[in-house]
């Protein structure tokens, strides 16, 4: 249902009627409407496509950009190098704090697809915070790409994902969408384009607990963990396996228009770690402005979002560009995966050598008397 009288800034606001119990703070509202604006100059140029220079992904927008909003819109202070880094303007008095990444994906808007924007928003931490979340970010000083009034760059959003106070994504397709949570519900919102306003279309959306669609790469199987491949082979044998039900698998290398599928119907996004990563904890995705927000936004709508071991809102990033594998989705699938970990790392889930019985066996184990 579209509440056509409901604008973003009304929205925020607090002037009109919605299923949020409480407005948010100015400053933060400031912080919204910039990447309102932003947003809107990407929409505009990925639609010219060809036609004009910014076409080209990487000269739209090529990576993660770091703002600080302070208590009014016009000193919102950014940091003006490469994407994905750079040096931060003095925000001494800013109260809130940005990771945007402008164009996620961009080769999918290379092809003229369908491409997106993802953001994260946490409360700036007062110097006697960052003293004491020091040795958290010690891991940090290792692989930044450089220092900046001697912090690495990006050191003050190595926050876990459950500081956010805000977060959502821009998917920028035949029509631009706004989703985002305030810690309160996920609500969409549309970009009319006679208006260039964005208006509220998908109040309080909720993804189903159940689903039969999985968006996984099945390319990388062969540098799955078992537990991933038990999960997918099951959905693969559908109902002639224990699943008793046929899946509908697909992948399009795409994030948000995966995680936005999700949002509007229900279904499963897979990008497990595999063994072609150097570390035990790291995969493809950025924590800090693909995860976290990703995994806040989908927790609001009802899904669950997890790393397979851990909630992903649990996890504390200790390096800007730190990667973290991601599974979210319908509830009961991402808790059926998490459980299929839990059995591996126990020793539980070893398949029986009985050629009579495949992988079960004719007694009870022992672990379940």
């Amino acid at each position: 249902m579209c509440h056509a009288n409901i604008t973003l800034t009304r929205f925020l606001s607090g002037d009109a009627g919605h299923p949020m119990s409480t407005r948010p703070p100015t400053a933060l509202q400031a912080v919204l409407h910039e990447v309102a604006a932003s947003v809107r100059t990407i929409a505009a140029a990925l639609a010219r496509g060809t036609l004009g220079e910014s076409a080209h992904a990487d000269s739209v927008a090529g990576g993660a950009v770091l703002a600080r909003s302070a208590r009014r819109r016009k000193q919102v202070g950014k940091l003006e190098t490469d994407l994905r880094s750079g040096s931060a303007n003095d925000a001494s008095s800013a109260a809130y704090q940005l990771a945007f990444d402008p164009l996620n994906c961009p080769w999918s808007a290379d092809v003229n697809g369908t491409a997106g924007s993802i953001f994260s928003v946490t409360h700036v931490r007062s110097p006697a915070s960052d003293a004491a979340n020091r040795e958290l970010r010690d891991g940090a000083y290792v692989e930044s790409d450089g220092e900046h009034n001697g912090e690495p760059y990006g050191a003050a959003l190595l926050q876990s994902g459950r500081e956010q106070v805000a977060a959502g994504y821009t998917i920028y397709g035949p029509a631009t969408m706004l989703v985002f949570t305030l810690g309160e519900g996920t609500h969409g919102f549309t970009l009319d384009g006679e208006t260039d306003e964005f208006v509220l279309t998908h109040p309080s959306i909720r993804i189903p607990d159940d689903t039969a669609e999985l968006a996984v790469d099945a390319s990388n199987e062969r540098f799955w963990e078992p537990p991933v491949r038990r999960y997918v082979h099951e959905c693969r044998e559908g109902r002639a396996g224990c699943r008793e039900r046929d899946f509908s698998l697909h992948w399009s290398d795409a994030l948000v228009p995966e995680v936005h599928r999700i949002l509007m119907r229900g279904g499963l996004f897979l990008m497990p770690r595999d063994y072609r990563t150097r570390s035990a904890m790291r995969a493809r995705l950025s924590a800090v402005y693909d995860a976290s927000p990703l995994g806040f936004l989908v927790e609001q709508a009802g899904g669950m979002a997890t790393t397979g071991r851990e909630r992903v809102l649990d996890a504390a990033p200790r390096a800007f560009h730190e990667r973290m594998p991601l599974i979210l989705g319908s509830a009961n699938e991402v808790a059926r995966i998490g459980r299929y970990h839990r059995e591996h790392d126990l020793g539980i889930d070893a398949p029986f050598a009985s050629p009579l019985f495949r992988e079960r066996s004719l007694f009870l184990s022992e672990a379940t008397v």
